[in-house]
């Protein structure tokens, strides 16, 4: 039974991208304000990421540090 469910995934995602190269055309109007909220959109996704790193920024820097601190002192003990 277990060896089904890769060929269930597999199936089910074929099916899935065989709808999505079928889809009929759509008609539809997109007005000015649809391209100033998708930029808004994009905007505010870079600012989140910018507050995030800066948010943990201390934490990443010392994590890259903690790796060189370690390289640096198994270099300098002699064998």
């Amino acid at each position: 039974m277990e060896n089904s469910k890769p060929l269930t995934r597999a199936v089910l995602v074929a099916i899935a991208a065989c709808l999505l190269f079928v889809s009929p055309a759509a008609f539809a109007y997109l007005d000015p304000t649809t391209g100033s909220m998708v930029v808004s959109a994009i905007v505010g996704i870079f600012a989140s990421i910018a507050l995030a790193v800066k948010t943990y920024w201390y934490k990443i820097k010392g994590f890259f540090k903690r790796g060189s601190k370690q390289e640096s002192t198994s270099e300098e003990t002699p064998d």
